[in-house]
């Protein structure tokens, strides 16, 4: 059998290896990560006396770079105590924060006048802010302290009271930024949890639960912990290696290894013959499930931690709910602090087992062993042929209907070779020439293509690029940019429940948005840029523009309704159809 596994292993390598990682034709290299200005720099801010009773505050704020309104704080003190004041806030431009929600921010400047509600001839002025960079940097809250002397109108800046020789972080700025760090770990938790609800991953979570059915509380604690280092190792690997990558220049995000045709129809080959096995068609050790299993002592430890490698590279074309926002922060933070939130999404998306590992009330929602349970894993391998049947179209939309018909071509040869594997010499060579062949076949490219960006130009959509948004912009039209793929499950959801339906279809046109396809099913550096810019490091995402090109984007969840969608272009197009009333 472990030969067997590993012929299998070699034909999905060779795939990969013939195709190439990426679509070099389509720039696979991009810019550099972003260099962020120092907080003093990025928000300078003057302090003027305006009279006995009033302060002004001015925020000089660097271009592609805004402050919250509601993150300003102010203290006054003198030698009699705190002195009381009254702040009046500018108005600022609305903005729906993936951290904060909807709220209030300030590009270029902001100006803020303090009146004191007593007089004083001198005291100590804290100013508190905090702001983020558009390319996806969120600054912790930063405060700065002035002397005022009212007497002769003088500001002075000076060093925190209490500054010793080495600057220290503020209580305030050390709560504020642990607190963000913890939601953003409790998002990627729930995040993670949420993927083993995706239709690749389901089927695999289970099989690996229906195997508790009649295993000891030590097996199942065991194998539930292996499969959980399985999942968590992975995550962190894939993140490391996102994070190698994007410093060395590469233009790539969550899922990158899908923008390589060769991993996708290595990855069909895989589920193909994973649902044979459950199938009952081939004989693959009775466990392919495992991942594994041929790689597994006689206990099957490693086939339960392959198991958790397998289901994180199938989870890898979905972004689930409460996932991007992590996804996002983790992004813009240092790689330690990067690595801790993958490892965070890994042990949400390990938990589920966990629990029912642990949970003798979990389990008990389980019906009692029987022959259900083989039906059931028949029944669970037509999930995995349709997701074979998805990825082969993926490939056939990344190169075109040639290299689709082609890697078809190999499955069936794959699973020739497959059926023949046995103890016999000659039946084994057999099989293992039919599975060179399946990955030649897998590796061919064709010589057409189909992308979605043709596609929709059909249907009236635009190609994105910048310079095509700005256009459209300086023209006086409204801009709905959606960034997908057509490995992105969320994004195909989104469409086809939401933004492609005939009723919504109207509502663009009669709001006057122009509909602009950012297409980032090959990489592609300028879209990775583009994600990069606001803070995120995968997709779907989705950006409604005003015409207005001083205003920031909306930036839209990455589970639609049509409400939500609505919404926004109401609020970029400033019209308010009859028709509203339906959605």
């Amino acid at each position: 059998m472990r030969a067997t596994l590993a012929a299998l292993l070699l034909l999905i390598s060779s795939t990969c290896l013939a195709q190439g990682f990426g679509n070099t034709e389509r720039g696979a290299l991009g810019g550099s990560t972003p260099e962020f200005l120092p907080v003093e720099e990025a928000y300078q801010l003057v302090v003027e006396i305006l009279d006995e009773r009033n302060v002004l505050l001015h925020w000089e704020i660097t271009p592609g770079y805004y402050l919250y309104q509601h993150r300003f704080a102010f203290t006054l003190e003198d030698d009699a105590g705190a002195v009381e004041l009254h702040s009046e806030l500018p108005q600022g431009l609305l903005h729906n924060d993936e951290y904060f929600g909807e709220v209030q921010i300030h590009y270029n400047s902001a100006d803020i006048t303090l009146e004191l509600q007593r007089d004083t001839p001198v005291a100590t002025l804290s100013a508190t802010s905090q702001g983020c960079a558009d390319a996806g940097l969120c600054y912790p809250p930063h405060r700065e302290y002035f002397e005022l002397d009212f007497a002769s109108g003088t500001v002075t800046a000076i060093p925190p009271p209490s500054a010793q020789s080495t600057p220290r972080v503020e209580p305030e700025e050390q709560a504020a930024s642990n607190d963000s760090l913890l939601l953003m770990l409790a998002l990627a938790f729930l995040g993670g949890a949420i993927l083993n609800l995706m239709p690749c991953v389901f089927p695999i979570l289970s099989l690996k639960i229906l195997s508790f059915a009649r295993s000891t509380d030590h097996d199942r604690h065991l194998h539930s912990w292996l499969y959980t280092a399985g999942v968590i190792a992975s995550f962190v690997f894939v993140a490391g290696l996102l994070i190698v990558l994007q410093q060395a220049g590469r233009a790539i995000g969550w899922g990158f290894q899908l923008q390589s045709p060769g991993f996708v129809i290595a990855l069909a080959y895989l589920f193909i013959a994973m649902g044979l096995s459950l199938s009952g068609v081939i004989a693959m050790g009775g466990n392919l499930m495992n991942a594994g299993s041929g790689l597994a002592n006689r206990g099957g430890l490693s086939g339960s931690f392959f198991t958790g490698v397998l289901a994180v590279v199938v989870a890898s074309p979905c972004t689930a709910p409460f996932m991007g926002t992590a996804l996002g922060f983790a992004a813009s933070q240092p790689p330690q602090i990067g690595l801790l939130i993958f490892a965070a999404l890994g042990a949400g998306m390990a938990a589920p087992l966990l629990l029912f590992g642990y949970s003798g009330a979990a389990r008990a929602l389980m019906p009692k062993p029987g022959a259900w349970m083989e039906t059931l894993k028949q029944f669970l391998a037509f999930p995995l042929y349709a997701t074979a049947l998805w990825l082969f179209w993926v490939a056939g939309r990344q190169t075109g209907i040639n290299t689709m018909t082609a890697a078809l071509g190999g499955a069936l040869i794959l699973a020739l070779g497959l059926w023949l594997w046995s103890d016999s010499r000659v039946r084994r060579i057999l099989a293992l020439a039919c599975l060179v062949i399946a990955a030649g076949l897998g590796s061919m490219r064709g010589l057409d293509a189909d992308t979605r960006s043709a596609a929709q130009l059909a249907n009236g959509h635009v190609a994105w690029s910048e310079e095509e948004v700005a256009a459209l912009r300086a023209a006086g039209k409204p801009v709905f940019v959606d960034v997908t793929a057509d490995w992105c499950i969320t994004c195909i959801a989104n469409e086809t429940a939401v933004l492609l339906t005939d009723d919504m279809v109207q509502a663009f046109a009669d709001h006057g948005v122009v509909y602009v396809v950012a297409d980032w099913t090959n990489q592609d550096a300028d879209i990775a840029a583009l994600l990069r810019k606001h803070g995120r490091n995968g997709i779907p995402l989705y950006l409604a523009y005003a015409p207005d090109a001083a205003e920031p984007p909306i930036i839209l969840p990455q589970v639609l309704t049509r409400k939500t969608v609505l919404d926004a272009l109401q609020s970029i197009s400033g019209k308010n159809p009859d028709f509203a009333a339906t959605f």
